[in-house]
């Protein structure tokens, strides 16, 4: 650890702020030099093929160039320098080599990241919340938010995902993101907390990457989640992008709002508000009261997907899509594969949508719950399927969910859950399931099979 904390200090000080400082004050002209610099000490062959790759990105006249281009000019630099730093230094460069130590010393696998909830509460009720059913009023507490994340970077974890509840309901929350100012905490909100004193921390921390939940437009938000809510949130866009902070947007795609989210028009007015990334979540029919009337169909499904892919290829913002981004990250990335979810009650969860555990942090540490039978039984069954546009045990995989849970005894944490295991849900999920697998193995087939086969 020795080294390691070495290592952080000096890749974390003067020089990154002082390069980043310099980028920033013409970007257009020292991109260019910063590549031909990194073109000198690029010797590996993979290291020379990656870097062209970049430099095409960045030297050409790409959506990817005028994102960097925005992200450096407009970024306060105590954010710019905090989140390269937290990023790509300590989650990335030194936290990834730290982690597969450890998997091997523990002989247990150790995930990129975890997904914290400091607290159950929340100001809004959105019609459909994933976390609707959790019981409100429950809290992590610093103390138990301190010791997850003191552990978490034994472990070399140095990325914090949060979401709640609305966590900036919770000010412990924000002592202890001042207490880990080496960890980069992206956070999910409701935007409607973020006032410009709330803005004007945000920029002072440094580490907190907001994401927005935002349903469309006026109409969209508000019906979902209360009249008013959209004005809020523009409002939040705007301090956000005034300070110099860096956020995004969520999304949670319905049936009610597939055309407007998938528009150009739409992403445009996000662009134009200052998001530099986004998810794209696909409505599940778990947390407040389950509705299969809201699912997106398998071809709208399938719509969500190529709007994701035109945005990335055409637009100066970065979206990833939770469902179906499976062909770039192996298939799923939950059950400590990738991330783990604990709720504010602090039940172990292998994802942020399965509401079904064995283990409490309260009562075990972080090692302990990663060897869980839970998560030992999830990950020996990923990728769920070998097409991984159907990446997902609740919908794409759902009796695989139903045999995980029954096997290790796993129990409901929000008093809803069970509702999955039920033949009528079970018939519905399977139904749907099958559905997708008609329409995705065509893709499948047509974007991956095909096209790896002609590289071959």
């Amino acid at each position: 650890m020795a080294f390691f904390d070495f290592a952080k200090r000096y890749v974390g000080g003067l020089v990154i702020e002082e390069g980043l400082n310099y980028l920033a004050k013409n970007p257009e002209k020292n991109i260019e030099k910063l590549i031909n610099l990194a073109r000198r000490f690029a010797k590996a062959e993979w290291h020379q093929k990656q870097l062209e790759h970049v430099a095409n990105l960045l030297l050409n006249d790409t959506p990817q160039r005028e994102f960097a281009i925005r992200l450096l000019k407009n970024t306060h630099p105590n954010v710019r320098t905090k989140m390269f730093v937290d990023f790509f230094v300590n989650a990335v460069f030194l936290g990834v080599p730290r982690q597969i130590e450890m998997s091997e010393k523990l002989g247990v696998h150790i995930p990129w990241f975890i997904l914290i909830d400091p607290t159950t509460s929340c100001n809004l009720r959105c019609i459909g919340c994933w976390a609707g059913e959790y019981q409100q009023h429950f809290s992590l507490g610093k103390d138990l938010m301190d010791r997850i994340i003191k552990e978490a970077k034994e472990l070399g974890i140095y990325f914090i995902t949060v979401s709640g509840g609305e966590p900036f309901l919770s000010k412990e929350f924000l002592e202890v993101v001042e207490k880990h100012d080496d960890v980069l905490f992206h956070v999910y909100t409701n935007g409607t907390l973020i006032d410009e004193k709330m803005a004007k921390k945000i920029v002072e921390l440094g580490n907190i990457a907001p994401a927005i939940s935002i349903e469309g437009f006026e109409k969209e938000t508000d019906e979902r989640r209360g009249k008013g809510v959209y004005t809020k949130v523009m409002r939040a866009m705007d301090l956000l992008r005034e300070n110099g902070a860096i956020f995004g947007f969520s999304i949670t795609a319905t049936r009610k709002n597939i055309d407007v989210i998938t528009s150009d028009e739409f992403i445009d007015h996000l662009i134009d508000k200052g998001v530099a990334f986004g998810w794209v979540f696909m409505y599940v029919p778990i947390g407040r009261d389950p509705d299969f009337s809201l699912m997106l169909t398998p071809e709208e499904r399938a719509k969500v997907r190529s709007a994701v892919h035109h945005w990335r290829n055409d637009k100066p913002v970065f979206v990833a899509d939770f469902w179906n981004d499976g062909p770039y990250t192996g298939g799923c990335i939950a059950g400590g594969r990738n991330y783990f979810h604990i709720n504010g009650k602090g039940d172990v969860e292998p994802c942020a949508f399965v509401h079904f555990s064995v283990d409490n942090i309260r009562e075990k540490s972080l090692i302990e719950v990663l060897k869980s039978p839970f998560f030992a039984e999830y990950q020996k069954r990923i990728p769920f399927s070998e097409n991984l546009l159907r990446p997902c045990p609740i919908v794409d995989n759902p009796w695989a969910l139903r045999e995980i849970v029954t096997k290790v005894g796993a129990k409901s944490t929000d008093g809803g859950s069970e509702g999955l295991l039920t033949p009528e849900m079970a018939e519905k999920l399977d139904d749907y399931a099958n559905r997708w697998k008609n329409v995705s193995d065509k893709i499948w087939e047509e974007n991956y099979i095909k096209k790896e086969e002609k590289v071959r």
